[in-house]
């Protein structure tokens, strides 16, 4: 975990400025692509199965994947090989045979995610309360204006 009191965050700012202006116009475009990766629910899944579960096959993906439908899966697989985070082997047998696997690249997604996700867990209780605060202030102006209160 990063010790955020102790942070120098225009030091940490003066670092993220210096890093984007360091990307080229056709970095900046590769920036948001991968980082879609890193926002997005199914190449995430993908990611931390495959790290987790090692080499699986498209049928065992969409097992584990609760909810994700078959174009959806296919799709963010395309995408992941597209950018390197997964190996896919096609063993050219019929019925055909294809498995994933993830690559040094991908593992390395796992990786930088793993300060974020430890940043969420460790600060869950305060986006409740900030949303429940939200959600309460909304409803009760929702509630006057409705009755014409407001």
């Amino acid at each position: 975990m990063i010790p955020f009191d102790n942070l120098d965050f225009d030091a940490v700012m003066a670092q993220s400025q210096a890093a984007c202006a360091a990307l080229s116009d056709n970095d900046g475009g590769l920036k948001r692509e991968v980082l879609a990766h890193a926002g997005n629910r199914w190449s995430l899944g993908i990611v931390h199965i495959l790290g987790v579960a090692g080499t699986l096959r498209h049928a065992e993906l969409a097992r584990r994947l609760d909810g994700v439908t078959q174009r959806m899966l296919t799709r963010s697989l395309r995408q992941l090989e597209r950018d390197g985070l997964i190996i896919r082997h096609d063993y050219g047998e019929v019925p055909p045979r294809v498995d994933y696997t993830l690559t040094p690249l991908g593992k390395g997604l796992l990786v930088g995610m793993m300060p974020l996700w430890r940043w969420i867990i460790d600060n869950a209780a305060a986006f409740r309360t900030a949303r429940d605060r939200f959600d309460s202030e909304r409803n009760s102006t929702f509630v006057e204006t409705r009755d014409g209160l407001n």
